[in-house]
């Protein structure tokens, strides 16, 4: 390309140097813009041009006679800016003698001075630009990576790369009741009697996701900010912009910032993480399960807030976003091992309170040690075959339990003209020890398995979990029976993918989480089974917009006789940059 504008330019210059195919280089490489590019070419040409007009010039009026050995000598010691020799022309018949010679020699010495001149002015020209550009140590030039969809937008400060990436979806969902009766812990909305439309986000709300990434001293530094807000209404509550939303007047949206972190480390020594990310423990469950893409449970459709269910309580337990700090090993041989301290969560009484105001599970504030999480992957190939097993463990101790109890005391009145007394009623709640007199304390455990296996088109995903004192749907919701006494948990999911063309695809998906009772409880109206059915279509019209259709089965059991069900269709779209 640098020929091929030299011959517009200037058509007898039109040959190739070391200087324009550098620039051909580095225009190739993505380092020069177009108008960068055509810019330092044209100016290097000018010159060269110039230098020859001036050199043809004078060599045509020098006389044959007076080119000496002399005067080749002086030409051969004349040398350009970059080091190279000026070689002098043969001999040159002319004719005639009517021209000075020395004023001839003199024009030719200034037409090889002028040439020597425009050498140097394109070496300091292309040093300027290669400064400006951050090849030589500069900082001032901002460019653009080439993009790559799905991997967000990237741009190079110097040594600083810079990366924005996002996702905005929005889904109108339709959900309607099955019917039953209510269940305590239950996810299904089957027993609230009502259908309910909702203009809501999914699983994922939206999300805008800065990273900074560099190498200083032999390490890699990034950090990374993530802001998640919803397209519904914020209401505050225990889960603060994941509560149920509030869809009245002149409400606003939630904004959630999940994620706050640096990392430090390289391929060699492994990675260090402080700040706020997604758990170890459940992280693959979610971020492989397909109803990120979409809506699956609703959860609650009358009052959306920033997401849905998906699958969490009904197949896996949210790993959450918490601050953390882990380390996370160099890939060997496919296998890469992480672990770290998390901060240690509450356990928590999702169920709520009995008939008699009394609460179904204990609750803790007290944490004298951190949460610890690990986890193992492998991933290998086998023909077609892509595979990864991922197993993972938790463990955290809840100390000085205690219970939610509701005492309520009467009065009996009597007026002074009436034989019959009437009664006075009061309530008072208040948080007493699980057993009386005592700190009482237990050690949450659980583990997990996955395994992510592609074959061509089709994906399939299988997940377990198993828990003590755990709980379900979130992390330590509902996991210690109101006597103190860890309740076990467990439950899977499965999910095939086929991708029928590069654009549509189908999935389909099962899964179940279970909560026990704890020895010596007897909770009938407490959750025993959640489970959910969900099948999906995804098209991809462009690299960024994705199309979405999707049907949800969601069923809660107790222990006791209750059940709840229902029914939910949402249709919608996902934009990914």
């Amino acid at each position: 390309m640098a020929s091929g504008s030299a011959s517009l330019a200037f058509p007898e210059d039109a040959r190739a140097d070391d200087y324009s195919e550098l620039l051909d280089i580095l225009k190739a490489k993505g380092s020069l813009t177009q108008g960068e590019y055509r810019g330092l070419l044209a100016h290097h040409m000018q010159h060269v041009h110039e230098a020859a007009a001036a050199s043809s010039r004078a060599l045509q009026y020098m006389p044959a006679q007076r080119h000496t050995a002399a005067s080749t000598s002086t030409h051969t010691q004349m040398r350009t800016a970059l080091g190279q020799q000026v070689e002098p022309p043969g001999q040159i018949g002319i004719g005639g003698g009517g021209m000075d010679p020395d004023y001839v020699l003199a024009q030719a010495q200034q037409a090889a001075a002028s040439a020597q001149a425009s050498a140097a002015s394109a070496e300091s020209t292309w040093l300027a630009a290669q400064h400006s550009m951050g090849l030589g140590g500069g900082l001032s030039f901002v460019r653009m990576e080439k993009y790559e969809a799905g991997k967000g937008l990237t741009f190079k400060a110097g040594p600083i790369d810079i990366n924005l990436s996002g996702f905005i979806n929005g889904f109108y969902t339709y959900n309607s009741p099955a019917g039953g009766m209510p269940v305590a812990g239950g996810v299904s909305t089957g027993s609230s009697g009502f259908d309910s439309s909702a203009l809501r986000n999914g699983l994922l709300p939206a999300g805008l996701i800065l990273k900074l990434k560099t190498t200083q001293n032999g390490i890699d530094l990034a950090a990374v900010m993530g802001m998640y807000p919803g397209i519904d209404n914020a209401k505050n509550g225990a889960f603060n912009a994941n509560t149920g939303g509030s869809p009245v007047g002149l409400g606003t949206a939630g904004i959630d910032f999940r994620q706050v972190y640096v990392t430090a480390g390289n391929k060699k020594w492994g990675t260090f993480k402080i700040g706020r990310d997604l758990g170890i423990f459940g992280g693959d469950a979610i971020l492989d399960d397909a109803t990120l893409l979409s809506v699956g449970s609703t959860g609650s459709n009358s009052a959306p807030g920033n997401t849905s269910l998906g699958r969490i309580g009904v197949g896996y337990v949210y790993a959450d976003w918490i601050p953390q700090i882990s380390y996370q090993s160099p890939t060997i041989k496919g296998f890469q091992g992480t672990i770290g301290i998390l901060q240690p969560l509450d356990e928590f009484d999702f169920s709520g309170d009995d008939a008699n105001g009394n609460a179904y599970s204990a609750s803790s504030t007290q944490h004298s040690s951190p949460m610890i999480q690990g986890k193992v992957t492998y991933d290998f190939k086998i023909g077609g075959l892509s595979a990864r097993i991922w197993a993972s463990f938790l463990t955290q101790h809840q100390q000085d339990l205690t219970v939610s109890q509701t005492i309520t005391s009467s009065v009996a009145l009597q007026q002074w003209n009436s034989s019959t007394p009437f009664y006075l009623n009061s309530s008072t709640t208040s948080a007493v020890p699980v057993v009386p007199g005592e700190k009482h304390g237990v050690t949450a455990e659980a583990g997990e398995i996955g395994t992510k296996l592609t074959y061509g088109p089709a994906q399939f995903v299988g997940y377990y979990y198993r828990g003590s004192g755990l709980g379900t749907t979130g992390l330590f919701f509902d996991g210690v029976a109101s006597n103190g006494r860890k309740r076990a948990s467990e439950g899977y999911y499965v999910q095939m993918m086929y991708n029928f063309t590069k654009k549509f695809k189908l999935v389909g998906s099962y899964g179940v989480s279970n909560l026990y009772q704890a020895p010596g409880e007897n909770d009938p109206d407490l959750v025993r089974r959640n489970e959910s059915e969900v099948g999906a279509a995804y098209y991809k019209m462009t690299d960024w917009l994705n199309l979405v259709a999707e049907y949800a089965h969601t069923s809660s059991a107790a222990h006791g006789p209750y059940k709840e069900s229902d029914n939910s269709a949402s249709g919608g779209m996902i934009l990914l940059f």
